[in-house]
């Protein structure tokens, strides 16, 4: 039987490979000019691309043309939606995607954030002040390939949900705001906090590991 996991950034920064049949999540890796991230109107109405085809992400996963066809069919002719969460939390779905479809760029997503939940409204705020601007979606794996490079082709997902999340683990996976783009600084702030969290890690373990040794040199 398959196990459900995450896709996650180990302390090396590399990506940890999913298990087989996992639900993983996967970041848009977003690009500047008009389109390129995250529309947002009216505080709570939000339209963009939840991921990109041909794009190599730093898991050297590649998205091809067409892998969520199935999985959209399937949910169409079984009247559900994709979901629309808060952080990935299955508990918290914060409003509804309207629209969701592929087209030759990759996948489009339009909705809204329901303000009527109190999640809903404190993502609207946070998403109003641009505190909160990742997108980030979450699927199965159907069908993957190597190729000659040694990326993970897929060929075929099973969409379950597309997420606001607060810290996008891959550089340039941002949503925008009408008027913002994509700029180098936002990047290079994102990776410097990220290795600021992750020299914050080696510091706490490192004094764990020097606490331990001190206390069992007590011990007589």
């Amino acid at each position: 039987m398959s196990g459900i996991g995450n896709k996650e950034m180990r302390m090396d920064g590399m990506m940890a490979a999913a298990p087989e049949g996992a639900l993983e999540h996967k970041f848009c890796r977003v690009g500047a000019g008009p389109g390129a991230g995250l529309s947002v109107t009216d505080g709570s109405v939000i339209e963009g691309y939840a991921s990109l085809f041909g794009a190599c992400d730093q898991g050297g996963d590649v998205v091809g043309h067409g892998a969520y066809a199935a999985s959209l069919a399937a949910l169409a002719k079984d009247g559900r939606r994709v979901k629309m969460l808060w952080q990935h939390d299955p508990a918290r779905p914060i409003g509804v995607w309207d629209e969701v479809r592929e087209d030759a760029r990759g996948l489009f997503v339009r909705g809204r954030v329901l303000t009527e939940v109190a999640t809903g409204r404190e993502a609207a705020a946070l998403l109003a002040a641009g505190a909160i601007d990742g997108l980030s979606i979450g699927y199965r794996t159907v069908k993957a390939a190597k190729d000659g490079k040694g990326r993970r082709i897929l060929s075929q997902l099973e969409l379950w949900e597309v997420s606001l999340v607060t810290f996008p683990m891959l550089p340039g996976a941002r949503a925008h705001t009408k008027g913002e783009t994509a700029g180098g600084e936002d990047g290079a702030l994102l990776r410097g906090v990220a290795a600021a969290l992750q020299e914050a890690r080696r510091t706490l373990a490192a004094g764990r590991s020097g606490n331990l040794r001190a206390t069992k040199g007590e011990v007589r």
